[in-house]
Formats: C-alpha cells, structure tokens, sequence
C-alpha cells in the first residue's frame, strides 16, 4: 500500500488527499524521517450541526462508521493544511503505523521559504506557522516539484480568499492527536454555538471509566524518586498520556511570504536552533512548543507495545536525544520553580440519601477559595440495584449540588468525575488552572468477594497539575468493628490494582498510585474504636480525645507498619464523624447502638504538602456520617521558558563530545533467578538489582521477547519495567511470583513450565538476559473436573506423570468408577452445607488470604477433616476460586453459544443445553444448584437472594471461550453477563 492510500485512510470523511512527499525534518542539523501531507476540507456551515467526532487514537483513522449523520456538513470555501506524520516502522503498510505529529494551518499567518543545494539534488523547504517553524529536507523530483507547486497554489489562495477568516475547526479532530500539537476546547456559555461544538469535536467522544482531557498542550515534565529519574514529554491528548501544561507566551502574527534565496533558508535552520516557542491566540489557546530533542521517552506499559518511532538512519540522534533528555531531568532546579496552590479535600458518606440541603457549609466556609477541590462520596446510593448494575439517578443530583455549594468567589470546571457503585470523586479546579491540568486518567478497584461486587473499594483520578503530578483516591473499606484486618487488605487491594493505563501509541507507562509526586488518600475508611474499658460515648462527647484516638484501629495498624506507609494524617481535634440518628447530632440509637468512631479520614503523601486545616462540618445532619475536610497548601512546580532555553543551551554546547566519550554500562546482580517452590496463589518476592558502573545515565527497558506478545509469563510481574538510573547508582527491580488461575492450569498439565527469560534492554548498549526458573506444586485449583474425578487419593500424593496423563485429551489412568463429582469440591460444599447456611453475607464477604492458603493446602493433601480451617466466608470464597480455575468452566465453552442463547428463552431452552453437557460437569452444575437452592430456603438468615447467586455463579460457571479455539472469534455478545445470571437463574427458581 503506498503513501497516499495510507494517508487516505487516516483522514476524515469529507477531507482530500491533495499532495504528499517524504522528506527529512532537519532538527540540530541532524536529518530524521517524516512523510508530508497538503490536505483539504472545509469549514461547518452556520446551519449544520456538528456531532461530537470520535478521538482519533494516535496513529489510527476514524471509520466513517463512526460519525453520525449529523456531521455532514455543508461546506463553505475549502481550507488547506498541511499534515506531518511519522512512521512506527521503516516501511509503513498499514494507517495504523502513520502518527499525525504537527498540523500546520494554511492560512494568513502560513509562511514558505524554498532553497537549494548548488547541486540541485536537494531542496530545503521551511515552513513556519503562528505555532511552529519546520525545516524540511527531500530530493528534488516530480513529486518534489509537484508537492511544493500545491503547497505555493495553497499559500496563495489564502490572499483571495473572500469568505470571513477561516477558524480551522476541521483540524480540530488532527490537533487533538498530534504528537507536538494542541488544541483546547473553545468555552461557550450556548451549547448551541459553534464553540461548543468545536469543543466537542476536540475533545472526542469521550466514555468509559476515563475522563478526557480536552486540554492537549505539549508539555515538559520530570519526576523523581531517589537516584531515578524519568523524563516525559507529551501531548496530553486523551485521558491515557501523560502531560501538563507548561508556560504561556503573548500570540504572534506573520504575513504571507515567498522566498528563494539561500539566506533564507539558513536563517530559518538558524533561527530553529534549539526548538520553536511558536505561540498563537486566535481561536485556540496560545501553546507552546517546546524542543523536539526533548520528545517524549517513549517507554511501554507491563503488557503495551514495545516498537518505538522508527527513525531510520538516526542512530546517533537517538543517543543524542537520550543525552539531552538526561542532562535536563538532572538540571531541573535550575528551570523550575514552585507555586503553592491550595487543595480542599473532602469526605462525606451520604448514606443514599438525597441534597436536600445546600454544601456551602461544607465547601466554602473559609474567606479564601480553594485552587482545587477533591470531593469523596461513599454510599450515594443504597438500592442493591445500584450494585448490582452500577447506575444510579443520585449522581447527578450530588453533581449539582456540589456545583451550587462550591466557593461563590471563584468559578471552577470540572476535571474528573469517577463513580463505582455508591462511590463518587469528583475534582474540581479553578477555571484559571484548568488549563494546566492535564493527562487526566481514572481507575476503580472493586474489593468485593471475587471483586465482583464494588459496593466496597476505591475510586482514584490522576492528573498533572502544571508540572506536579498528583493522584486523588477515594475509598471505602469494609465494615464491622471486627474487620480491622479485612480493611488493611481492601487498603492493600487499592493500593496494589489502581492502574492508570500507559498509552501504547506514545509508549508512556502505566502509572501506579505510589508513582505520583503528590498523594491524596480519603473517604470512609471505616477503621474503629473496638471494645475496651471505656465508656467511648462519654469520652467523645466531652472532647476527650487523647485516650479514644490511642485505641483507634487506624492510628494502630498505621503505627505498626501495617497500612498507609508513608502516609502522613494530622491532628484530630474534632469530634468522631459516625454514627448519629439522622436529622441529629445525637449518637446512634438503635438497637445496634454502634459506637462512635473517626471513620471519615484524610491522609497524604509527598513533599512540599502542608496541612493547613482538619475539620468535620457538624451542621450538616442529614446522614448518619458527618463530613470532614481538610485544606492543604500544595507546592506545584513550574518550568520558567527562559531558564529552560539557556540550560537546554549549556547541554547541547557540550553533547558532541560527550556521546563520543561515554556509552552505557552495567553490571547485574544476578543473571538467573531460582524460585522456592511455588504454589498456587502463595506469592513469591524476588529483586533484581541494575547498578549504573558507567559515566552516563542508563535507560533500560523489559522488552519483548522475538515473537512474544509479553516480556514476561502472566505469572511474573515486574516493577519498574523501565526506567532511568543515575551513574554510580542503583535501581531495584521488584519480581513479584503469583500462580492464579490464568496460568495455574498450563502448569498441571505440564503445557508450561516454571521457567522464563527476561531480555534487559539498555538504550544504546547491548541486552542482558536474566533466566527465572523453579518447581510449581501442582494444585487441584486449575485441574479438570474430568481430571479430579478419576482420582481416587489426594491430590498431591498423584504422580505427575499421571495428573499429565489424567489431563490429556486420552488418558490412560482413568479410574473405572470415577466419582460422580470431584472430591474437593464435595469437601467445600459439604463443610458450608453443615456450617454456614444461616451465615449473613456468604457469598458476599471475602475472606482472608491467609485461610484461603491453608484450605488450598488441606485440599491438596486430601481434607482429613469434615471442619476445614478458616472461617464460612474464606472457604466460600475457596469454592469461587476452584470454579474460576477450571480449564473448562462447568458449562463447557462448547454450549457457551447455546447456554447465553436459551437463556433469553426460557428454562425450557435452558435444559436442552444441560442435558448435551458432559456427565461430570452435569453432575457438578445439578450438586451446586441443589447446594444453592438449600441456601435460598434459608435466605431470611442468611440474606441472600436468587439473583446475586446467579450473578455470581454465571460468571464463574459460564466463560467466554478463549480468542484461541476455532469457534470464539464469532461469539460477540453485548448483555453476555445479563445472559449468564439468567440462565443460572432459571435453574435456581425452576425444577428441573
């Protein structure tokens, strides 16, 4: 496929290909790669409404599927652009490896200066607009010829034209999606005006669980942790890149030139020097660009893409790249500078009522407004509908409160609004700021048995605020003053699965909650004060606070290393936020009668933070939890542009010699890894240290191996997969072992092996291999159930020959009378039969780690006892795992069509499937629905009910076959997990 028809398929419908060309981009006089596109469109007309266009993705085009009817415009006088992309690959064959990188508009302030080489085989090409100033290099030719004759014709009917000036706003869609790029939304108070419709084209479609961020200026950031540094440079252009906003300069004009002579073409090269500051104002925010040498590194997430931007023939601009890049994140101070903005953080579990009152006694009562507002709401809504379908009408009545109740001396917008379940964040920031705030990503953890319900957890939003980067999460952990411990490990579980995902086009990686400068932790907590010799009531009300805080849970498992490391939580001078009867500010006086306690907490973490006030708002009544908030003074840094200039001015004056000089090295600690033997779901801990024993910063990377989608094996997590190390430093790379049930099945039937080779790649040096290898004890979680019911003894005292056998699709030790259901199974069931059916929340509480590890134990080694160790809750939770574990789930991914079809239809339709499935895997779905119908005749104790039941089990009894087999890749199925509860559903209402 060539050029043009890839670029073709990358423009919008409606927009024409006129000219295109390979060239050279000439940057420190060092020639790289791009292709350059003279593209036209048109603007909308008055009359025709634009629809919100989708985000173009970097490097992918829009299908014309994708827009809807309303988008086709009326055109006006046709405009002209010219696009310069860069390739992934040194030979581009699809429009997914083609990236938009600059835009540069035709228009009044479009400028063109030609020269040539004295032996006419090469043209010089600068194009200059109010953003950038471009110097390009190509061999001259037709193509040459006839591209430069278009881009003139263009340049020249800009003087002619007659309709009003043009405001590009077709562009608007490439602009977003550039690599060096910007563009922001244009506010509008009407929606029905063309701004906001530019607006919503800029800002695309938008969805999901992640805020877009309308804001994409290119900006310079620089995070530290210790002796490691990792540079960015990006374009902010969705919700998965990571930026800030750097500094503004006042916009500039240029006329319409044409020039022939050499001097002109020199002046540019020169006047390029170290990178454009190019500004413009008109219908856009006024950006800068900062130097192309800093360009982003471009460093994967653990499961992205690896390929870089090819840059062919440019060896030594990648090391030269590389060396700026260093010499800079060293530098920092002498660029930099702090701005201290305030941070009101708030925490208020609502108890599913309504905003029947207004918040300002919560939200503005300082004299001051605040920069930043970070809002945490636990229990929005109560309905089991809401947990259930995680969709509730309340957040948007929340959402307008708190937009009436915020600080009246200020005006703010909206940055992020994450929601799971009855939790809601919402950020807010001062309209002056929110241009700088940008690469806005959200996440959600669900900490729920299986995590499949999110009525507990955390839901967390992070952003680049100028150029700091800082993270907001809002939680809610479990309840009952017992559960301390379930608390730590819902705390553990936020803290270890918020992923906010790298963005695998710009290859930026995926960032954690510890990875950010400045740190936000809040929201109902639920830690309490357990029972001891002291009359709590009597304590809180009189303002005694010092004894009741010494026998809080929190202050304890914080103090003794347990949770919230490094969190830091002030002084608490204010009285116990839970629990009051409604409407009151009297204590709970129900028959439960629970005690008070400070569930509703803020802590943080991060230099340059000061707490400033700790508070709860007693005046507000209408839940049984008062609110809290605390006000912080939050140092932000700031990149001045001068000083930045001149530094960058310093390091290229001495990078000749020094990418001469100096190449990377290092030494590792170890080149082969052997594990203790690992058993499923037991987690194993390993390091590898990187020492830096050259004179040079080292970047290093865990790539791919040839022809694997994966650095590593789905049972090895690394942290950190990349990075940067100092010279006579280290970096310590954390291995972290876990069998699950993704790969505990291909190790018991020996189809994998505990053994693995990582590829240590260190830019400009060579790669390292480091070799992993260890014993797996097989496990009854991740075998088959045609494998566990033909054996006849425990599990761990069968061969291995024989569990690889028994798992073949012939095997030779088949028992000649093979239980009817696998004997764990019947261990698990039996124990819950006699020991949990009038047990509240089974099913729904998840239980502890450590007894889930020691029922996986007993199980193995064949249960002895009818009392399995642990409590009601772990062993159910052990029961999910064994299912989720199958190789093939009790319906079979055969009668997976089938069993999601017949649910719509009946339980008529439903038993046909039962009856085709396997005998054994029929026995095991007729045990366990008897089993669960026995639980429902006790639901008046035990709280359950047939739908979660059927939720649950469906998701575990009913996969989705894997992409691999022959008949998954037809199987695509919108309501697939409304299906599976219905169908599990019928058996438990209906005989059968």
């Amino acid at each position: 496929m060539d050029y043009e028809t890839l670029i073709t398929h990358k423009l919008l419908p409606g927009h024409k290909l006129i000219s295109t060309i390979k060239a050279g981009l000439v940057q420190e006089f060092v020639k790289t790669p791009r292709i350059l596109a003279l593209i036209e469109g048109f603007e909308a007309s008055p009359n025709t409404t634009l629809a919100a266009a989708p985000a173009l993705s970097s490097g992918t085009s829009t299908p014309l599927s994708k827009w809807s009817a309303s988008s086709r415009t009326v055109a006006s006088e046709v405009e002209r652009a010219v696009l310069v992309l860069r390739s992934c690959t040194q030979v581009p064959f699809s429009p997914d490896h083609l990236t938009v990188e600059t835009v540069l508009p035709v228009d009044a302030r479009f400028t063109y200066n030609i020269d040539s080489e004295p032996s006419n085989e090469v043209l010089i090409l600068n194009l200059s607009s109010a953003r950038h100033k471009l110097l390009f290099e190509m061999t001259f030719s037709q193509r040459t010829s006839t591209f430069v004759s278009e881009v003139l014709k263009a340049a020249e009917g800009v003087s002619k034209r007659k309709a009003p000036t043009p405001e590009f706003t077709w562009l608007k869609p490439y602009l977003a999606n550039t690599s060096s790029g910007s563009s922001s939304a244009i506010p509008s108070n009407k929606p029905s005006q063309q701004a906001s419709e530019t607006s919503s084209i800029c800002s695309g479609a938008g969805g999901g669980g992640t805020t877009a961020n309308t804001n994409t200026d290119k900006i310079f950031t620089i995070e530290s942790s210790g002796t490691n540094f990792l540079v960015n440079l990006d374009d902010g252009t969705n919700s998965t890149s990571s930026s800030s906003n750097s500094p503004r300069l006042p916009g500039k004009h240029n006329n319409n030139s044409v020039s022939s002579n050499s001097s002109s073409a020199a002046g540019a090269a020169a006047t390029k020097g170290l990178g454009s500051f190019d500004v413009t104002t008109d219908g856009m925010d006024s950006h800068i660009l900062l130097p192309d040498d800093m360009s982003m590194l471009r460093i994967s997430s653990e499961y992205g893409d690896r390929s870089k931007f090819y840059e062919a023939s440019c060896t030594p601009i990648a090391a030269r790249e590389s060396h700026v890049r260093h010499q800079m994140a060293l530098k920092e101070a002498s660029y930099t500078h702090n701005t201290t903005l305030t941070v009101f953080i708030g925490t208020w579990n609502v108890n599913g009522v309504l905003p029947s009152i207004g918040l300002a006694d919560w939200l503005a009562v300082d004299q001051d407004p605040p920069d930043i507002y970070a809002l945490g709401f636990q229990e929005l809504d109560l309905d089991t509908g809401t947990i259930i379908f995680n969709a509730t009408p309340k957040e948007s009545e929340w959402r307008t409160a708190v937009a009436a109740g915020v600080h009246p001396a200020a005006r703010y917008k909206q940055v992020a609004c994450v929601r799971l379940v009855g939790m809601l964040l919402l950020v807010l920031v001062q309209e002056k700021h929110a241009s700088h705030v940008n690469n806005i990503q959200s996440s959600t953890v669900a900490t729920g048995i299986m995590n499949l319900l999110g009525n507990k957890g955390g839901v967390a939003a992070r952003m680049d605020v100028y150029n700091t980067s800082v993270c907001f999460v809002n939680c809610h952990l479990a309840a009952h003053v017992e559960e301390y411990e379930r608390r730590n490990e819902d705390y553990d579980g936020i803290s270890e699965k918020t992923v906010f995902l790298g963005n695998a086009a710009r290859q930026t990686p995926a960032r954690y909650i510890r990875d950010h400068t400045h740190i936000y932790f809040f929201g109902d907590m639920n830690y309490r004060i357990p029972p001891h010799n002291v009359d709590v009531r009597h304590l809180a009300s009189n303002n005694e606070y010092k004894t009741l805080l010494s026998l809080d849970q929190l202050n304890i498992q914080k103090g003794i290393g347990r949770v919230f490391k490094g969190y830091n939580e002030g002084e608490i001078t204010f009285r116990p936020t839970f629990k009051y009867d409604l409407n009151t500010d009297n204590w709970d006086s129900s028959e439960k009668a629970r005690q008070p306690a400070w569930c509703d907490r803020v802590l943080w973490a991060g230099e340059g933070i000061q707490q400033v006030i700790y508070r709860s708002h007693m005046q507000l009544k209408i839940s049984d939890h008062k609110p809290v908030s605390s006000i912080f003074h939050s140092q932000v840094k700031v990149i001045d542009v001068a000083s930045y200039r001149r530094v960058h001015e310093e390091v290229m004056k001495q990078l000749d010699k020094m990418e001469n000089d100096l190449l990377p090295s290092v030494e590792l600690s170890v080149s082969e890894i052997i594990l203790k033997p690992v058993q499923f779901l037991q987690p194993q801990h390993d390091t590898l240290t990187i020492s830096n024993t050259g004179q040079i910063s080292v970047q290093f990377a865990f790539i791919n191996k040839l022809n694997d989608e994966r650095c590593c094996k789905p049972w090895l997590k690394i942290h950190p997969m990349a990075g940067l190390i100092k010279p006579g430093t280290d970096c310590v790379v954390q291995l972290d072992i876990k069998v699950d049930h993704r790969s505990a099945s291909a190790l018991n039937s020996g189809a994998e092996q505990m053994y693995d080779i990582l590829v240590l790649h260190l830019d400009g040096g060579k790669d390292f291999f480091i070799t992993i290898t260890g014993d797996y004890q097989r496990s009854c979680f991740g075998s088959s159930i045609n494998a566990l019911v033909n054996m006849n003894k425990p599990f761990s005292e069968v061969p291995v020959a024989q569990l690889i056998d028994l798992e073949s699709s012939s095997p030779k030790f088949s028992l000649d009378l093979p239980y009817a259901i696998p004997k764990e199974m019947w261990y698990l069931v039996d124990h819950l039969h006699a020991h949990a059916q009038q047990s509240e929340g089974l099913f729904c509480r998840p239980g502890l780690n450590k007894e889930i590890l020691e029922i996986r134990a007993c199980l193995d080694a064949g249960a002895p006892s009818r009392v399995l160790p642990g409590s009601v809750h772990s062993v159910a939770e052990v029961l999910m795992l064994l299912l989720e574990a199958l190789p093939e789930p009790v319906v079979p991914y055969t009668l997976y069509l089938p069993a999601v079809t017949a649910a719509k239809q009946g339980i008529d339709a439903s038993k046909l499937v039962f009856d085709q499935m396997p005998p054994h895997h029929r026995n095991v779905f007729t045990y366990l629905m008897a089993f669960l119908k026995e639980l429902l005749v006790h639901k008046e104790q035990n709280k359950l009910d047939a739908i979660n039941l059927a939720r649950a089990f469906g998701m575990l009894m009913l996969r989705e076959p894997p992409a691999h087999l022959p008949f998954a890749s037809n199987i695509k199925i919108d309501d697939a997990d409304l299906r599976k509860q219905m169908f599990v559903h019928h058996f438990l209402v209906n005989e059968y």
